[in-house]
This record gives structure tokens, C-alpha cells and sequence, in this order.
């Protein structure tokens, strides 16, 4: 018996010596897609506009949290990104490869081991001063197209720099606005923690700096309701898609009140513009009701501005409730450190906003996930894989 044993183990451990080692991804810059690459299916998120070329699918983006996946059989894949101010975050099979910033150009990625694999693309950075391009996925030789993947649920995210991520991951409240740029990361703020608690598809449609009726300071551009309907800050195209989310999570009023009025501005006292807020922020949810019928709304807002913010998102609320809105609730956030640049949410705030969000939506008294308030039941919106 012990012979056995002692023989079994040996060859288990010359089994083991001799295995193939774990596959060890990486992605390098290539000159160009290599002779015989096919266009691989494409699976978008985020607000972008898509085209194709040569049968590539291609997008457009400006908004935050813009993310691509494709899936296929095979070792490795080629995609392309164009030029702009951007940091990406290359994942296969779940788990990071490599960080690219400002990446234009043709990357292959290699070494995952012939088999079955995804690989995800998302966009780490904030772009107000212009989109960018994602060019698409690329199958090399011998390599083929698999299912894209599919979520059975989606999640919309409405706000400014505390939904953006703005200086989430800076180690310091003091940056420059390239140090901004460089420590923001979307995929690390709120948003993407809360969607993929309940493997959500989601959108992120955020600007720092942008208010209900007021910019921060005072300053001039479209306010974010104003902005909302564009897929592309220019005003070039507009959403037409049939997106359904089944929570929509809106978080503004930051920038309205966190500074003093200034001469000129269009509210002589505080309470005007107190009202002005409420009276756009219910009308800009009950736009949102119209386009996204069966959705519950959580409307949520920090302590900042010696509770201003909270007071002021609160009445819109309530103003909702009084017009007859149910699927409507509001979540108050209290005592953020806000150690992330220029005093925002950082990484581990991100995480607290995310923890308080997820128990609030499952603390509701109707799921969203498959209730309506007239107690119908909601089909489960799947993503649109184009």
C-alpha cells in the first residue's frame, strides 16, 4: 500500500512539473491589425455612438464609464483605439492585463492560452473637451467569434464629479488638473461597484462641474439636464436607442449651491434658486419618467454645504411625491471623508456611496427588478449587442 501511494504521488508531482504554466497575458502596441484579422463581434456600454467599417463596429464616446467586450475561441485578439486624452483598462477573462493611457493606435492582446476567453475595454477618464474613439475588436487567424455577454439587467447613473470619480484614487486633496485627469478612474467610483453587485449593464451620465440650474461658481455651459439628451457634448447626436434601465440613480445639486451667488447671476436671493432647483430637478425626473416608464428613481445627496444639498434634493422629492410620483425615493449620505482631489470622494467613499445604494434598492418595498408599482411584471431588459 504504501509503495502505492508513494508511486501515485510521484507521478502526481511529475505531472505537475511537466504542465503547461498558467497563461500570462499581455497586450504590446502592434503597427498594424495583422493580415488575415476578421472583425469580432462587439458589445458596447456606456452612451456612445456607433458605426462600422470594413465590418468593424466602432464608437464614439464623451460621456464617463464607456466600456467594450467581445468574446471569442482562440489565444489572443487586436483592437484598436484613436487618438484623444484617454486611460483605458484592458481586462481578460475578469482580470486587469494592463492600464493604457492616452493609447492611439493597434494593440494586440497575447499569451491568454487557446481556449475560450473575453476580454473588456473600459474607459477610466473624463473627456469634456472632446470624444474619443474606440475602433473595434479584431480576430487573428485561427480564431473565432463566441457569444457576446448578456445581462439580464440595467442600471442608469445621472450626476457630476461624485458620480464621474473625479480625483477618486489621488492620494492627496491638493492636485493639479493633471493630476485630476491622472486620478480619475470611473470604473473605481460608485457607479460600477452598485452595477456590478447585480451584474447590471449600466450607462454613466455624469459632468464635473454641472448643476441642476446652476454650473459650479456660476459658470457658463450647459447645465447636466441640458447636456442629457446629447450622446456627444457638441450637440451632434442625440439618444434615440432603446435603452430601459430598471433604476435610474441621480445624484445633483453639488455644484448648484456649493458656492455664493455672484452679481449678474440670474437668482437675486438663495430661496429663488432654491425654488428654481426643485422646480427643474422634479421636471427633469418627470422627463426621465416619460422615456423610462417602469423604472424606480433613487434621488441621493451628501451632507456638503452645511446640508443645503440635502435640504434642496430632499424637496424635490417631496415635490415629485406631491404630483403623484410612487417610484420615487431619496437617499441622504452622510460623513464622507472626501480625501480625493480638490475634496471629493475617494476611492474608499466610492465605496461607502456604493454599499448605502445597493441596501437602499433592496430595501424597497417593490423590487425593480421585477415589479412594477401596479405590480405587472417587468420583462428583463437585455442589452443591446451591437
Amino acid at each position: 500500500m504504501k509503495t502505492l501511494v508513494h508511486a501515485t504521488a510521484l507521478a502526481a508531482c511529475l505531472l505537475w512539473s511537466t504542465a503547461a504554466p498558467a497563461a500570462s497575458p499581455t497586450v504590446s502596441r502592434i503597427d498594424a491589425p495583422p493580415p488575415g484579422a476578421v472583425p469580432a463581434p462587439m458589445a458596447s456600454g456606456g452612451r456612445v455612438v456607433l458605426d462600422e467599417a470594413g465590418g468593424v463596429k466602432r464608437a464614439a464616446f464623451q460621456w464617463p464609464g464607456a466600456y467594450f467586450e467581445t468574446a471569442f475561441h482562440g489565444d489572443g485578439i487586436v483592437f484598436e483605439i484613436g487618438p484623444g486624452q484617454v486611460i483605458v483598462h484592458v481586462e481578460a477573462d475578469g482580470r486587469l492585463v494592463q492600464t493604457l493611457v492616452e493609447p492611439a493606435g493597434a494593440y494586440r492582446i497575447a499569451g491568454l492560452g487557446r481556449g475560450e476567453h473575453t476580454v473588456r475595454i473600459d474607459v477610466a477618464t473624463e473627456s469634456q473637451a472632446g470624444a474619443n474613439r474606440f475602433d473595434g475588436f479584431l480576430l487573428p487567424a485561427g480564431a473565432t467569434a463566441r457569444p457576446l455577454p448578456a445581462r439580464a439587467h440595467r442600471i442608469e447613473f445621472i450626476g457630476d464629479s461624485h458620480t464621474v470619480g473625479y480625483g477618486n484614487t489621488s492620494a492627496s486633496r491638493d492636485c493639479s488638473q493633471a493630476d485630476v485627469w491622472a486620478s480619475t478612474d470611473t470604473t473605481r467610483a460608485f457607479a460600477p461597484r452598485v452595477a456590478g453587485h447585480y451584474d447590471a449593464d449600466y450607462r454613466v451620465h455624469a459632468i464635473s462641474g454641472r448643476g441642476v440650474v446652476r454650473n459650479y461658481d456660476g459658470a457658463s455651459g450647459d447645465t447636466l439636464p441640458q447636456a442629457y439628451p446629447y450622446v456627444l457634448f457638441d450637440r451632434s447626436a442625440a439618444n434615440d436607442d432603446a435603452w430601459q434601465p430598471e433604476v435610474v440613480v441621480i445624484a445633483l445639486g453639488t455644484n448648484d449651491f456649493s458656492t455664493p451667488l455672484r452679481p449678474g447671476e440670474k437668482w437675486e436671493t438663495r430661496q429663488a434658486l432654491h425654488a428654481d432647483y426643485q422646480r427643474t430637478y422634479a421636471g427633469f425626473v418627470r422627463a426621465l419618467r416619460a422615456r423610462y416608464p417602469r423604472a424606480h428613481f433613487v434621488l441621493w445627496a451628501t451632507d456638503l454645504a452645511d446640508g443645503e444639498i440635502i435640504a434642496q434634493a430632499a424637496e424635490a422629492t417631496a415635490l415629485l411625491h406631491r404630483s403623484g410620483e410612487t417610484r420615487v425615493s431619496f437617499l441622504p449620505v452622510r460623513g464622507l471623508a472626501m480625501e480625493g482631489c480638490h475634496w471629493h470622494p475617494s476611492v474608499a467613499d466610492d465605496r461607502r456611496i456604493a454599499d448605502l445604494l445597493i441596501r437602499h434598492i433592496d430595501d424597497l418595498p417593490l423590487s425593480p427588478w421585477r415589479e412594477s408599482s401596479a405590480g405587472d411584471q417587468v420583462q428583463s431588459a437585455m442589452p443591446s449587442r451591437r
